[in-house]
Parts: C-alpha cells; structure tokens; sequence
C-alpha cells in the first residue's frame, strides 16, 4: 500500500521485513486480551457496558465466534514470550468477494490481508500503540503451511498481503513475526459485511471531511463537512484510494486510522442499557463477524480482554506507519526502511513508546495524508 497523499483530510467529529531479530513476548496478563480496530473495539465495548446483561446470550453469542488454532499451526519456532505486561495483537480486516461479500469484486477462491495493523498495549493498559502494514510493502514471506497442509516456499520478494492467501492468518502472523522479532499474543479479524452490519446496529459513525472524496470503486460519495456514515459508507471509507491524493493505499490508512478514532469516541456514548434491542444486534452482529485465534474464541475471554483494554480511548492511542519508501523498480510498491522499522520493534519489544525519528522521511509520513487529523 503505498501511502496516498489525501487531499480529503478526515476528522472524527463531534456530532457528527524483513530484518527481524529474536524478539520477546509478554505474558498475557490475567485479565487477558484486547484490541483495536472497528469490530474489536465496538465488540470490546458493548461486552463492557453489557455486563452480566449477556449472560443469558453466552451460548448463542459463543455459538458465532470463529477460532483459528494458531499456536498449533505455527509450532514452538517463535519469538519468546515474555512476561513485561504488555501484549501485542494483529488486527486484520479480509479482502474475500466470497458470500455477501461478492458485491466488492469477483471471489477468485482466495483472500488478501486488506488492513493490517498490530496494536501493542503497553504495561498497565492505559495506552496503545498501533502500526499499519501497508498491505502492498515488499517483504521476505517465510514458508507456510496451507489449509491443505501443503508447503509454501519462502519468498524473497512478496506483498505482504500474499501471505494471507499463501496460508491464511497463521501465515500472516509467521511473516509479521518474522520482521518484527514479535510474538503476537492474539489476532482477531473482520470482514466486509460484518462490519458494514455492525455500523449499521451502531447508528453510524461522526467525522468530518474537509475535502470531497468520490470513489464508485469503493461506492464512497461525499462532499466537505460532518457526516454520519452509515455502514456502505463507513466500508467505503475505509477501502477507498481512489478518491483520494495519488490513488495509494498509504493515505487510505490515514483515512482507516482516523475512522478509527472517531469510532471509538462515538461507542462510548452508545446507550446499550437504554436500549436492549441495540446491545443484542451488536454483540450478535461483532461476533458473527469476527475470527480470533482460540483462545480468544469465547464470549467469556472476549469479555475480559474487553474489561482489561476498557481504560484505552482514542486519546490514548498512537497511531504510525511502517516507515516505508516507493520501490524504485515499481512505484506501485514499498519497501520497508529497515532502520526504521527496527527502531518501532526495538521501542516495542521493551514496552517503550515509538520515537518520533522511526517514522520522518517515510513515504507515509511525507504525504499530505498525515493531516487528516486536525
């Protein structure tokens, strides 16, 4: 994804590689997990604010949820899991055309990461730091397993989104491990219709545009001003690169980490005691929508990550990019700034917020994109 310097800056409104050392991981902490990103957090919140209120949903909620087996996949070849209190989850958001989603493209029979981001929360829980792969980067690809069982060979030279067609979330967990020397303690992952559903339960996101964006690729049309997008919308938001700056997906993620943000000021206002309909529609919606690896893959564990990242806002949430340059054979591509990046994981693997430094002279960092956010 090469970052797209967007000229439709967007505000949350108010109404509205390859060099990977060995790294360390954290102990999960007793309260267990957390996360990031329009159905995790949204989920995380009304499992919150729902209370014992969803006891008598645990088993047709648990009844939804999706889990993946990935340390049974991946096996003992992975970073080390340390015990410092923080935890690091990978967020992906699918790219699949299958079922409901067929109205984005043709279902060729496989899927690509379309968003990836890892959120590291810090010691504590209170804040979070949270770094998008631009999905077109150049990495090393390790082998991988498909579901098939058969072996994938390495790749000196891949999109990083190929890793989740080459062997689905586990191999895409392997190559970010294998960049950043970081364990991922959790991934969770939504697709297309199920978070368009979800804003749809939620009534609707508020932010602002401060530029038109028009994109039939990504059915997004909208003029200046404040906005409640509903879920077609907000799905648009998200995806779309053609309506914006240089058409790469370096500024759609500017435009994801804002969406971001003003979804997760909005859900604290949402009055799910006040209305029962509204809680049951979105914990019902978030969970048909979500895969998680199993551990994770229960309405209990889902409660308690939720209740543990609960002191996490918007505020408190650093959002970078992997520092990135346009490959000089393809500009259609990045390649990691590998200095850089090693100073994020570096900063990460001891628990220390990102310095400023890991992200100037990025491509991402460059780009008007980076202004979205007043």
């Amino acid at each position: 994804m090469a970052e797209d310097s967007s000229n439709a800056p967007v505000t949350p409104g108010r109404h509205r590689a390859r060099g990977a050392t060995s790294g360390r991981r954290r102990k999960r902490p007793s309260t267990r997990r957390r996360a990031v990103l329009y159905t995790v957090w949204t989920l995380a919140a009304v499992l919150v604010l729902g209370g014992a209120g969803l006891g008598y949903l645990y088993y047709k909620l648990n009844g939804n949820l999706t889990g993946v087996d990935v340390n049974a996949a991946l096996g003992a070849d992975r970073p080390k899991n340390v015990d410092n209190g923080s935890m690091d989850i990978l967020v992906l958001g699918s790219d699949s055309r299958a079922g409901k989603n067929a109205k984005y493209g043709t279902d060729e029979g496989t899927s690509r990461s379309d968003t990836a981001m890892i959120v590291h929360v810090y010691k504590g829980h209170k804040k979070a730091s949270v770094i998008s792969i631009p999905r077109d980067t150049l990495i090393q690809r390790p082998s991988c397993t498909t579901k098939g069982g058969q072996e994938t060979p390495a790749v000196q030279a891949a999109m990083f989104n190929s890793a989740y067609e080459a062997g689905g979330p586990a191999c895409t967990i392997k190559t970010i491990e294998s960049m950043t020397g970081i364990r991922m303690d959790h991934f969770l992952e939504v697709d297309f219709s199920g978070f368009k559903q979800l804003i749809n339960d939620l009534g609707g996101v508020n932010l602002t545009t401060t530029a038109p964006i028009h994109d039939p690729k990504s059915h997004l049309d909208l003029e200046p001003g404040p906005h409640t997008l509903d879920g077609e919308q907000s799905l648009g938001l998200v995806r779309t690169r053609h309506g914006v700056g240089d058409g790469s997906d370096l500024g759609r993620i500017k435009l994801q980490q804002a969406f971001v943000k003003a979804l997760l000021d909005q859900v604290k206002h949402v009055d799910v005691f006040g209305n029962p309909k509204k809680l049951y529609d979105l914990a019902d919606t978030s969970t048909k929508a979500l895969t998680t690896d199993s551990e994770l893959a229960s309405v209990s564990k889902l409660k308690g990550f939720a209740e543990s990242m609960k002191g996490i806002g918007s505020g408190d949430m650093k959002m970078t990019t992997l520092p990135v340059e346009y490959d000089p054979q393809n500009p259609a591509r990045v390649l990691p700034m590998e200095r850089k990046a090693k100073l994020i994981w570096t900063a990460l693997r001891n628990d220390q917020p990102v310095p400023a430094s890991a992200t100037k002279g990025s491509a991402g960092d460059a780009t008007d994109a980076g202004k979205v956010v007043e």
